[in-house]
Formats: structure tokens, sequence, C-alpha cells
């Protein structure tokens, strides 16, 4: 009789980890070769592509030949593709990002002929919150996965239910991915002997129908001859859609994954290699928060902006892979994983470069156009680099913005001798001279000098310049001193209102009177060594640490740093044993750089004696001094303090950690990430030979005890001791140590990765504010977003006729003003804004614990609701520019907006 298993043979495809992504490539040609070949020579074949398009894509970019077969197997079903472009880590890129990797995964494989219904995350560390709803809003009724599962699943299925409640039937993969991966291995008379094991394995865990048998492994192709064994072979889409899709009667789990009792989740991966977890923040909020919202919105129907966004977005979704941004592959993958993350950043900012210029040429030479990333009103802080003899600046309706002086540039560029006055003519273009333009120039003696600024004035000639240069030559010689020197310019920090998505136009104007007041209650002159404008006081204390006080709510001892020994590797840390602590200074130097109304700030400099080394044995009794600088800047309106902490990193093995005191008892924290905010508890669930580090994720604040910290990127955190500990730099020589104290096997090879030791300057930026309450009364999303996303500050250039200096927001070109497009809600965030067609895709998330409303306001006068893919649903009423959108508590929401006229 023949078992009651169906076959799926597939591969799991590493596009760039302990190799980088052209030497796996090879590879990968070499398989698919072979299994193409396979498939045309046994119509009984089928094959599953690792739920990942981009490999198939790769292979395509070297075998373009192939395309009319692949597809053709593809629309036969008999050759699963997608939904995913990447297996992307879930922690380590933002929610919108996974978004858009299914969207470009689904789409592209649906132009092959055809797209793998399943959910499929076979080897991702852990899956997050909103998974099962970003599934379900693209059309994907079930998951399939292996890592993070709990041991309360004691099934191959189970209800996994996200943070909106959303569930979503899920294939739980006893074994992993490869469980059936020696079934087909050894002499073919004992293969019924193989069968029959297998079947007592797994039968368990389905103990009606047929056994899943995932047949495959690692970067290899499954046998050829499997079909004649008389088994029944599928793709994973066929078995699993095969499953009725309803939860009902399955095991329920909540929330995110991230178990450690049936599968490593190999959580040191969060904070390896930590500055690319700083560049993949940064490229993502430029591409997603700044290039694509700021270009539907004044740049519509830009085809330059679009393609440069689509290029920008491949690459984000590529470095997203869970063998790339997590730092666990080898140097030359992590280079690789480094140069696209930079270029996408890159090609973001040449997004906002065109919105930017497109602004400034409307503006005058003496103006500031201010623009608002975010959906609401926002007052903050610009700098601004003015002439000194006009160092203020002019609101739209003539008064004076609230503006402070923090430094003056140096005046003098450059003086040269030359012996012949004419060479200085080689170094001008026109009116440019070393990046500025110029204002004027004299002759005084053997001296000539041009001065230059960035505020040029009208009224130059450039053959005027050439006659007085030649007219000096011929009246004297040489030798002559030329001397270029700048305009005085002066660093301003100003306080801006601007209007949701808007811009501002300002005016340079001469200082005649004292700046207004700054919009920020209480504000006094601090007192030495303390910052305080008047919604928060922070003070020194003689170790360095900081104590913070607010409107019923404070904190003592914050920003201790605790330097540790790691002998782990990129994917577990592991303390030496015996390990060494240094967290006490050997000397503190406070330094007061300026002192509001606006902004003041505090240089703190601690100096330590931190192990140069450690082996699993102990820590190095070699020293290095190291000094630690924390930059502390209070600024008005703000509720928190911003940080800034900077080091030279010249030790090896260790893992260097920030930590502060919790004002109360904590026994959870809150995290926001991937769209939604989790709580946590004090411990991990272990059971599979490592050891479950109560370490974890947060994307945009965590917070425990009263205490929030809102960062700039993915960090990982530990509430340890009463304490809530950040890491800074987790530094480690091997890509996996075959002996790691707090994992039982190696996680991959045990080779050298000298460069994620992370040598070299590390800097960190988070801020920090005590708070009552919960998470969501202390408003940590709005302050979140704030924290995150600067007003965007651009000199005019004047080069096109001025637009009105009136306040304004989007429409359908720069001109337009007046007309803003806004989102409110308790708890409601923004996450895309998008040009799609003839359409604006807005995405929110509410990210709130009880029900919200989204109100949405702007030019438009029809809206719909869509899914994540942007497949437009069903109508919303708009009255009068607004339309309402009731939400359940983390509800993702997509909105498609006509534009009104």
């Amino acid at each position: 009789m023949t078992p009651d298993i169906v076959v799926v043979p597939h591969t799991h495809w590493d596009r760039e980890w302990y190799l980088p992504f052209q030497r796996f490539r090879l590879g990968l040609v070499r398989m698919l070769d072979e299994v193409l070949d396979t498939m045309a020579a046994d119509p009984g074949y089928r094959f599953t592509m690792d739920g990942q398009l981009a490999a198939l894509e790769d292979y395509l970019e070297i075998r373009p030949e192939r395309l009319p077969a692949v597809r053709r197997l593809v629309a036969e079903g008999r050759f699963a593709a997608g939904p995913w472009l990447i297996l992307a880590d879930e922690f380590l890129c933002s929610g919108e990002t996974l978004i858009r990797n299914l969207e470009y995964g689904m789409r592209g494989a649906a132009e092959l002929g055809g797209v793998m219904h399943v959910g499929y995350l076979p080897d991702q560390f852990g899956h997050c919150a909103q998974m099962p709803q970003i599934l379900r809003q693209a059309g994907l009724e079930h998951a399939c996965l292996w890592r993070g599962v709990p041991a309360s699943v004691d099934r191959d299925a189970f209800a996994w239910i996200g943070a909106d409640g959303t569930a979503v039937r899920t294939q739980y993969l006893p074994g992993g991915y490869g469980n059936a991966v020696a079934l087909f291995s050894g002499p073919p008379e004992a293969l019924a002997d193989r069968l029959a094991a297998f079947t007592e394995t797994l039968r368990p865990w389905h103990p009606a129908g047929p056994l899943l048998a995932m047949y495959g492994a690692d970067h290899s192709a499954p046998a050829a001859d499997i079909t004649a064994a008389g088994l029944r072979i599928a793709t994973l889409h066929d078995y699993v859609t095969a499953q009725d899709p309803s939860v009902t009667g399955l095991p329920a789990v909540h929330g995110e994954l991230r178990s450690h009792a049936r599968a490593n989740i190999l959580p040191g991966v969060i904070s390896a290699r930590m500055p690319a977890k700083q560049a993949m923040a940064r490229a993502e909020r430029v591409v997603t928060r700044y290039a694509e919202p700021l270009s539907a919105l004044w740049l519509p129907g830009g085809t330059a902006a679009a393609k440069l966004l689509d290029m920008a977005w491949r690459r984000l979704i590529a470095c997203s892979g869970h063998d790339s941004i997590t730092g666990c592959g080898a140097d030359e993958t992590a280079q690789q994983v480094a140069a696209r993350i930079a270029e996408a950043e890159q090609i973001g900012q040449a997004v906002v470069d065109m919105v930017s210029a497109s602004l400034a040429d409307r503006a005058s030479r003496d103006a500031l156009v201010v623009v608002n990333p975010s959906p609401f009103p926002r007052t903050a802080l610009v700098l601004a680099d003015l002439p000194e003899s006009r160092a203020a600046l002019s609101a739209p309706d003539g008064g004076r913005v609230p503006a402070q002086r923090l430094e003056l540039a140096p005046t003098l560029l450059d003086e040269t001798v030359m012996d012949d006055l004419t060479q200085l003519l080689g170094r001008i273009h026109e009116r440019e001279l070393f990046g500025q333009e110029i204002v004027s120039w004299s002759a005084d003696g053997d001296v000539f000098t041009v001065v230059v600024g960035r505020h040029a004035t009208p009224g130059y000639d450039y053959a005027d310049l050439r006659a007085a240069v030649l007219d000096g030559a011929a009246a004297r010689p040489g030798p002559w001193r030329v001397r270029t020197r700048a305009e005085p310019v002066v660093t301003v920090a100003a306080q801006v209102t601007v209007a949701p998505f808007g811009r501002t136009v300002l005016t340079s104007v001469p200082a005649s009177q004292p700046a207004p007041a700054p919009d920020s209650p209480g504000w006094a002159r601090p007192a030495e060594g303390t910052l305080d404008n008047g919604l928060l006081r922070v003070t020194v204390a003689p170790d360095g640490t900081l104590s913070l006080f607010a409107d019923g709510a404070e904190a003592h001892g914050v920003g201790r740093v605790v330097d540790g020994g790691d002998a782990g590797d990129t994917y577990n840390h592991a303390p030496p044993r015996p390990d060494t602590l240094v967290d006490t200074p050997g000397r503190v130097e406070v330094e007061s750089v300026c002192a509001g109304p606006l902004v003041s700030v505090l240089e703190i400099r601690r100096d330590y004696a931190w192990p140069s080394g450690a082996t699993p044995d102990g820590r190095s009794p070699v020293t290095e001094n190291v000094t630690v600088t924390t930059r502390a800047e209070l600024r008005a309106g703000e509720p928190y303090l911003r940080l800034e902490m900077s080091f030279d990193n010249r030790c090896r093995d260790h893992r260097v950690r920030w930590h502060a005191p919790l004002p109360s008892p904590a026994a959870e924290s809150f995290s926001e990430g991937q769209l939604s905010v989790v709580r946590r508890g004090l411990t991990g669930e272990g059971g599979c030979g490592e050891e479950p580090l109560p370490t974890f994720p947060a994307e945009g604040f965590v917070t425990a005890g009263g205490l929030a910290v809102l960062l700039d990127q993915v960090t990982e955190y530990e509430l340890t001791g009463g304490e809530l500990a950040l890491t800074l730099i987790r530094s480690v020589g091997l890509l996996s140590r075959n002996r790691n104290a707090y994992r039982d096997e190696p996680a991959g090879p045990q080779l050298p990765t000298p460069a994620a030791q992370c040598p070299g300057p590390v800097t960190t930026r988070l801020a920090v504010l005590p708070h009552t309450g919960t998470w969501h009364q202390a408003g940590l999303p709005r302050l979140a977003e704030e924290y995150r996303h600067a007003l965007l500050a651009v000199p005019g250039s004047g080069r096109a006729p001025a637009a009105s200096p009136a306040a304004g927001g989007p429409g359908r070109s720069p001109e337009h003003a007046g007309a803003s497009l806004a989102v409110e809600g308790t708890g409601v965030v923004l996450t895309a804004l998008r040009e799609r067609g003839d359409v604006l895709e807005i995405r929110v998330v509410a990210e709130h614990p009880s029900v919200t409303e989204a109100v949405v306001r702007g030019p438009f006068d029809a809206a719909r609701r869509a899914d994540v893919l942007g497949v437009a649903g069903e109508r919303l009423e708009v009255t009068g520019g607004v339309v309402r959108l009731p939400l359940r508590p983390f509800e993702i929401a997509t909105l498609h907006l006509t534009r009104a006229g």
C-alpha cells in the first residue's frame, strides 16, 4: 500500500550568506538547470522555488532563453513561484518594506503565470506580529513556517492570530523545511523502511490525512528520479491550499513568534554589524517617508522619480534578506549589502533632491523653504546657514521666527600667491568659485580679494570681474596675494511651524531686534551642567549619568555604559566564562556647548579601560583606553532628551550596552516595530538547545517602567536587573562558532569575520523620556514619528518665478498652496504615501490598543479602501474633502484618494 504522504520537492536558496551573491548564483544556475531539465523530461515532477521570486529572477538574468519554459511550468502549476520577492528577516526591516516585498513578489510571479498562494516563511529567525494581517490583506489564507513556534503547538497546523486579531491558518513544519531530505537517500529497497520511519515521526503531528514531506535542502536540487517511487509529488501550493483555511479547532498562537522551543531563532543577528542596521533604517526612511510621498505631492506624474523609486525599492528589499541585513554572512557579503543599502539611500535622496530643486527654484535666493514630511502640523527646529548681515528669518505673515545663533563659519577659504593675477580667471566658472557664488571683489596693493557666498546678490557680471583682473595684472605684474573670503555666515536654529505635508517659505532679514520667545512653556536659562526647556529638566551626575525630571515622572542614572565580553558569533551572543564587566569611567568631563533658548547641548566625555579582546575562557588583561562622548541635546517644545553616543571601537569580542534604571519596577516591556506595538516579558521560552536570552528587537520605541527610548533604527534591548539595556555595538570575529556556549549546534560554517568586529568610529542616536501612564497615553507613536522625521529645509535658488510665500500643502504643482493633505486620529500612524496611477495611495496603521478612527483631509473628492497590493475595494464616503475610517486596534488600512479637479 502506498503511504499517505505528499512529497514536495524544493530547495532553500540563500541568495548570499557565507559566499557573496554572485558566487552563490553560479550554484543557483547549475541547480535550476538540473531542475528544469528534469521537469522537461518528467511531466509528473513538481518543484517549489523557496517562496522567493528573486532567485528565479537571478537565474533568468543568466539564462534568459529559459523564460518561455519557466512561464509554461508556472502557468501549468508545476513550478511554484513567489509569493515573496526575497525571504526577509521580519524584524530588521520596516513593516512597509515587508509589504512591498510581498507586492513585488506576487506581481512578478503573476507575470510569469501564477503565484503560490502560501505565505511561505521557511527560514526566518522568528516572525513579526503583523504577518497574519499582511498575508490576509494580500489575499493569502495560509502561512507556512518553521522557526519561532511555541511549545504549546502540538500539531502541524495552528491559528496564527496577528496583532489586530486577523487569523491565518499556519502550516507548521516539524523538523524544518527539510524534514524529508533523507527520504530518497540510501538503497531503493530500503525506501519502505524510511517511509515508515517518516510516518511514525510525523503522524503524531498530523493525525489524519496525507503527511507533508518537504524533500529539499539548502542550495541543492532534489533527485531527478523521485517520481519512480510512486508517491504523490506536489508543490507546496498544492498541498497547503488543499487544506481547509478555517482555523476553527486549531491551537491558537497570538502575536509574534519568537520561541526557542522547537528551533533556533538566532537572536544575536539583531545586534550583529550594527552599522548595517543604522544604514538600512536611514535608507528606508529616505525612500518611504521623504522621496516617495514628497514626489507624489510635489512632482505628480514624474516618470523619472517613479523609475528611481522602483530601483530604490528593489535594492531595499534585496537587502532585507534573512542572511543579508542580519549580518550573519561573510565579510564580502556584508560589504555588498552595505553597498546596496547605500545605493538605495542615494537613489531616494536623488528623488528628494528633485523635489528640493523644484521647490527651491520657486523661492528667492534669500529664502528658506521648509517642508513637513508628517501628515499633521509640526512645530520643530531647522538649521539654516544665513549671511551674518541677514541672520534672522521672517515668516510668510511678516512676523519674526524664533531663532538662535549657534556658530559663525570661518570666512577665509583660501590664500594663494600668484605670479600672474590672470591665473585667477582659470579658477572661476562664470560665477562659481570654491562651490559658492561670487558676490564682490576688490584690489588693495598686492592683495586681490574675492568674496563668495551661498546667498548671492543680483548685479553680478563676469565681464566686470574679468576686466578688474586684467586691469590689475596690467597695472602690477605681480606677485599677487589672492584671497578668497566667504561672506560671514552664521548657523541658525529656527523654530518653524508647517502645515501637514506642507511647506512654508521663510525670508532672511537683518537681525535688528531680539528674536521672539520660543514655543516652549516655562523655558528659563538653565544652571551650569543642566538642561531645561520647561517640559524636561536634565542634570548630570558625577559619573556622567543623567537624571531626567518631567511633570510627574523622573529617572536617574540614565546612560550608564557597560562593556562586557562576547565569545559568541554573528548569530548568538555568548559571554566568556568568567566575564568582566566595565561600567565605571576613570574620568568624566562635562562641557556646555550651547544654552537655549531653542536648543541646549551638553557634551559628556567619559574615559574607560576596556579589555582589548576575549576568548570563551575570559577577557584579555590588556586594556584599551576608550573615550565615550555623549552629546545631550534638549530642544524647545520636545519632551524628550536627544542623545548621541560615540566612541572609537578598538576592542574585539565584546558587547557595549547603554543602561537606564527604570523609574518603577516592570515585568514587561512594550516595543514598536513592523506596524505594531508588542508586549514582552522578562524571559524567553527555551527548549531547543539555544539559550533563550530575553533580548528583543525594537524599531520605533521601547518603554518599560515609565521610561521610554525613541530609536533611530532597529535596536536590541533587554530588561535586566531593573534596568533597560540597549546594545550599542556587538563585536564578534566568527560567522558561526562551532562551540558556542549559548547554542548547541553550529548555525553555519566557522568562518572568520574580522569586519563583524566593527572596528572604528561608532555612533548611536536615540532619545529618552520618563513618562506617566501607558505607552499610548504618553503618545509614544506620535513622538517617535516626530523624532525620526526632521523637517526638510531647502535654500531658495530663485531660478523660476517665485511662488506665493503663503504656507501651504500639496497640490498638482509646487505653485499650488493652501490645500493640504492631513491624517488625524488617536494612535493613527502613517506608513506610506505614494502616487499609484491616477490616485494617491496612503497607508496607515492604528497603533492603539482600542478602537480608533482615522480622519483624512485633503484636496480629493473620491476615496476607496484597497488591500496591501493596491487592489481597490469598497468606496468610502467623502464629505467636504474628509473621509473617516474606523479602525480596529492595530488595523492596517490602505486608501486610494482621487485628487479633486
